[in-house]
């Protein structure tokens, strides 16, 4: 196995900090040597200094794709916290039903792995507005920064197993067979969803309208205070007035710092 000096650790790690924003304690170290290795292996690199230097100079990007895809956590399930969907729907929705006087509803989800969560909103976006559709734009974007998620998410193939605890009545409306262990999504919620490569870390969003809602939860526990606090700033920038941030239940804003007003457990308010 091929090991990392502390300086290598601290070379990359700083590099995936600086540039993705991703924060890696000296305690992932095993866990970086593990995830690599076979890159490192693969290309013939005998030390973690010689991978660094290549990726450094690769010009390609493909260095960097692979290096977000090893390292990146993309753990999630359908309906993860799922008394966030029933706040969006309950809640959210009839409020911007009421308050987008154009029926251009913009909601993103950012850190979308592998696309559980922006179908679950697709569907529910479906199912609230089943008797208006034709009067709204209601996609959902999804953005990620790994390459291999966002392919897998595109397809939306997921397995019986994976699929098992969403609603009977979505499997019934939304949900096709694609063999006898796979199933994806019809073609109505696959279109309401954008999928899109993006890095939070970029200096300027290049979005030209804001958002209603912004869904980026257990995203931020990997980013330092400085980072997120950036980040949430920029959100509520993005955000129109009276829109929501959904973030995951281990993470929190600051109160006493950030401007978003807190609304139930994991959900803020831009007022």
């Amino acid at each position: 196995m091929i090991t990392i000096t502390k300086k290598e650790f601290g070379q990359l790690t700083a590099f995936i900090k600086e540039n993705y924003g991703i924060h890696l304690k000296a305690e992932k170290e095993a866990l970086v040597i593990g995830r690599l290795q076979t890159v490192l292996i693969q290309n013939g690199f005998e030390s973690f200094s010689q991978y660094y230097d290549y990726l450094i100079a690769d010009k390609t990007g493909t260095a960097v794709s692979t290096l977000l895809d090893k390292i990146t956590t993309n753990h999630t399930y359908f309906m993860r916290e799922a008394e966030h969907f029933t706040y969006f729907q309950n809640e959210v929705l009839p409020y911007l039903e009421k308050a987008v006087t154009d029926n251009d509803l913009r909601i993103w989800c950012a850190g979308c792995s592998s696309g559980e969560e922006p179908y679950t909103l697709a569907m529910i976006l479906d199912e609230y507005f089943e008797r208006s559709q034709q009067f709204w734009d209601k996609k959902v974007l999804a953005t990620d920064i790994s390459s291999k998620v966002l392919e897998e998410a595109t397809k939306g193939i997921y397995s019986t197993n994976e699929m098992s605890t969403l609603p009977a009545k979505w499997k019934i409306k939304y949900v096709n067979k694609v063999d006898s262990e796979h199933s994806t999504f019809c073609d109505k919620i696959k279109n309401e969803v954008i999928f899109r490569k993006f890095n939070l870390m970029e200096s300027i969003f290049p979005f030209k309208k804001k958002f209603h809602v912004i869904f980026c939860r257990n995203v931020m526990i990997y980013f330092d205070d400085a980072t997120r606090n950036n980040l949430v700033s920029k959100y509520y920038d993005l955000l129109e007035p009276g829109g929501y941030l959904f973030i995951g239940h281990s993470e929190a804003l600051n109160r006493e710092t950030t401007s978003f007003k807190y609304v139930i457990p994991a959900v803020y308010r831009k007022i």
